[in-house]
């Protein structure tokens, strides 16, 4: 027979791991969003900089090797942030299963359990 409490109960669990996951991925999509602002701020900056110094230069020689050298630390700042970022979408990933994980191993169990009878 149904038993209203025990539907009642489980839609309240279920309701819950949902709302932490939100609020998991919630937080590591702001972390992230903070993250790539800041990159972009940071990289605007320096590159304002760069060409602040490249119009100053006193040779083609000079400017070459200043560009040179700005787009060597542009790309490893990028592949640094690129990372960085991946690494972010990883741990969000994780936050947000980690809610489900209880809840699926014990299904798993009932599940194991009642193909064994």
């Amino acid at each position: 027979m149904f038993n209203f409490d025990d539907a009642n109960k489980k839609s309240k669990e279920a309701l819950d791991v949902a709302v932490k996951s939100y609020s998991a991925m919630t937080k590591g999509f702001q972390a992230i969003a903070t993250e790539a602002v800041d990159y972009s701020k940071k990289s605007f900056e320096d590159g304002v900089a760069h060409l602040e110094r490249l119009t100053s230069a006193r040779s083609l020689e000079a400017a070459f090797e200043l560009q040179t050298n700005f787009l060597k630390t542009s790309y490893e700042g990028f592949f640094t942030e690129a990372t960085k970022i991946g690494e972010m979408y990883a741990d969000l990933a994780k936050d947000a299963y980690k809610p489900y994980e209880a809840p699926v191993a014990k299904a798993t169990a009932a599940v194991k359990t009642a193909a064994a009878a």
